[in-house]
């Protein structure tokens, strides 16, 4: 099951108390304060884990708490502080804040390097023992504070895949066989719409210590701005993309014509997101082994002269080559 966004419940351990105690020896039957002081509280601590590629194992138990500060005890013994609560994270997880409404208010971390850690909650302080509070005119105070309260509240874990290009089109239109031809990527493929029901990245080497990595997302439909479907769940996942490439179906399978593919794709993402409206952006004509594909394309070309069109089909044609080139020069990155 993959799970991308949910509510989580985190709360900070609370500092242990102070002790009150006073020296109790044989030969010492009133001795001064040893009240030693609480431990602290254990934090609720994020960290990012490549292993991990969604938010499920939260989905099952959305709560992070950490454990307590013990008490402190006599002979001056600060108490043990609370074990931390680690919550492992995917490269792209973004946390926000969960208002008064209940619904996502400020962004409070944006987790993308692997090993990142970010303390949600901080623990409680400890409290300190009778043995600080004494003085000249007090020797043996029986006051202790007690410990304090760790952090708590609501957020909301949001996932955004982390990729450098995004493939944005129409369900069938040959996205998951792309990602394939061009990476060691294997997504589910198969001769029927929807077969893509979560975000995949596939990664592309080039020499020189160079890669690029490419998101598949499930296929859009109109409304998807307005999250008709599952337009929110998936076009989150292009959030980060530095290019776009919109993958049209020349051989227009479901009987819809490759350009006005086009013109709902750039809509929906528009009303999406003007940010993401303004990415660099070219077309991918696919399956243009598919008779009647080259005469569409030749529609394509004359309505979009000023838009980069990469011919392709995943049938050996040379397209994936070049499309596998430009990304190089638009997308790539050190490893």
């Amino acid at each position: 099951m993959f799970v991308d966004h949910l509510k989580v419940y985190a709360k900070a351990g609370d500092g242990g108390n102070g002790a009150v105690h006073w020296v109790r020896h044989k030969y010492v039957p009133k001795g001064g304060p040893d009240g030693g002081d609480g431990g602290r509280g254990g934090n609720v601590v994020l960290r990012v884990d490549h292993h991990t590629d969604s938010l499920r194992t939260l989905f099952f138990k959305p709560k992070a708490v950490a454990e307590a500060g013990q008490a402190g005890a006599r002979q001056n013994k600060t108490g043990r502080n609370g074990k931390h609560f680690l919550v492992k994270v995917p490269a792209g997880t973004l946390v926000h804040q969960v208002n008064e409404d209940g619904e996502k208010g400020e962004l409070v971390a944006d987790l993308t390097r692997d090993g990142e850690e970010f303390v949600l909650c901080e623990g409680g302080k400890g409290g300190r023992g009778n043995e600080h509070f004494k003085s000249s005119t007090n020797r043996a105070p029986a006051e202790a504070e007690p410990g304090q309260p760790g952090q708590e509240g609501w957020y909301f874990f949001e996932l955004r895949k982390i990729a450098d290009a995004g493939m944005v089109g129409f369900p069938n239109a040959g996205k998951s066989s792309l990602v394939a031809a061009l990476s060691a990527a294997r997504p589910k493929i198969a001769a029927y719409p929807f077969t893509t029901l979560q975000p995949m990245v596939g990664v592309i080497e080039y020499p020189g210590f160079m890669r690029a990595t490419v998101a598949d997302i499930p296929g859009l439909i109109e409304g998807a701005h307005a999250n008709r479907g599952l337009g929110h769940e998936f076009l989150r996942h292009i959030m980060r993309c530095r290019v776009l490439l919109f993958v049209l179906d020349m051989a227009a399978s479901d009987g819809r014509e490759p350009w006005d593919d086009l013109a709902s794709l750039r809509t929906e993402v528009s009303l999406y997101s003007d940010e993401l409206a303004q990415r660099p952006w070219l077309i991918v004509a696919n399956k243009l082994d598919v008779e009647g594909s080259r005469a569409r394309l030749k529609i394509l070309k004359q309505r979009f002269k000023k838009i980069e069109i990469i011919e392709s089909s995943t049938l050996g044609d040379p397209g994936v080559d070049a499309l596998k080139a430009r990304l190089q020069t638009l997308a790539s990155r050190p490893r």
